[in-house]
């Protein structure tokens, strides 16, 4: 039954129960109408308007999940469809609402994958450039300063040793911001070296006190998915070094028999109510990249938790 037939068929229940009884109820009206059969009409159809509206919004409340779940709809968090149930043109309407929604996703996804992989192309382009061009010129500089600081006098020695020590910081400043760019090492020697020098580096640069916890046996995975878990990594700790005030973060990464979980949980203050910034959106935008569930709440020390569930190879789908 149309939406059209669904509303003239309980409006038509109301009008022909009225009708039926004005036609045997023992009740006249006169001219002009006393007090008591006004009172008797005005209650008739005080009860026929509350019927109806009452028929109406049973029929109607399909219209009122597709209105709330279409204010809430996010394509970052896929998967979530309206139940549809009979036939007619509201439950035609669901369908084609959730059909909708998987296109859209798959659009979303499809174009996310495409900005992530120019993202990453540029990030390795500045990585290389900073390594091969500022990194080299630093060094001859550096080398420059150390020639000159051998064959200057007493005084001016101790400006271009200071200098040069500098120089020297500033150049491994430089490669740690390649380095985070495009995790070298992650191509040469896996992910679980990628993610222990990103934990070395964030307790050495930071106040920030990373515990690290890795499952052997790490089944192989898409470089496309170690990518995905080392980002996912490295923003939780950016997070917690810059917004939770943390002082110690937990880095987990384990496995089972049908999935890979990430966990980044810290002691800071945790989300609350605040807004999703461009980093936590970036997360989600990987996560659907490859078809894995981020979860970001509460942690166990009262802190935040991120918790990335990437199924196994045969599960994504």
């Amino acid at each position: 039954m149309s939406l059209f037939w669904r509303i003239f068929g309980l409006n038509a229940v109301v009008l022909c129960a009225a009708t039926a009884l004005l036609l045997w109820a023992p009740v006249t009206v006169s001219v002009p109408v006393v007090l008591t059969e006004a009172v008797v009409l005005v209650g008739g159809l005080v009860v026929m308007l509350i019927a109806n509206a009452a028929l109406l919004r049973v029929g109607l409340a399909p219209l009122d999940r597709l209105t709330q779940r279409m204010t809430t709809v996010d394509l970052l968090q896929p998967g979530r469809r309206l139940p549809v149930g009979g036939h007619g043109g509201v439950a035609e309407l669901l369908r084609t609402f959730n059909e909708m929604l998987g296109r859209l996703e798959a659009e979303r996804a499809s174009s996310s994958a495409r900005a992530l992989s120019a993202q990453e192309s540029e990030r390795r382009r500045i990585a290389q450039e900073l390594h091969d061009e500022v990194g080299q010129s630093m060094t001859a500089v550096l080398l420059e300063l150390k020639r000159a600081a051998d064959r200057a006098p007493e005084p001016l020695r101790t400006d271009l040793q200071q200098a040069q020590e500098t120089t020297r910081e500033s150049l491994g400043e430089v490669r740690r911001l390649a380095r985070r760019l495009r995790p070298g090492v992650l191509d040469d020697l896996g992910l679980i070296s990628a993610l222990t020098s990103l934990a070395n580096d964030f307790t050495t640069h930071t106040d920030l006190t990373v515990r690290r916890r890795f499952d052997p046996g790490l089944p192989a995975l898409e470089p496309e998915t170690e990518l995905v878990l080392y980002r996912v990594a490295q923003e939780g700790l950016t997070n917690a070094a810059r917004h939770a005030e943390a002082r110690s973060v937990r880095l987990t990464l384990r496995h089972t028999p049908a999935t890979v979980v990430l966990e980044v949980s810290d002691d800071g203050h945790g989300i609350g109510h605040a807004h999703e910034g461009a980093g936590i959106r970036g997360m989600r935008e990987r996560a659907v990249l490859i078809g894995a569930a981020l979860d970001i709440g509460p942690g166990p020390s009262g802190g935040a938790r991120i918790r990335l569930t990437v199924p196994r190879d045969g599960d994504a789908a």
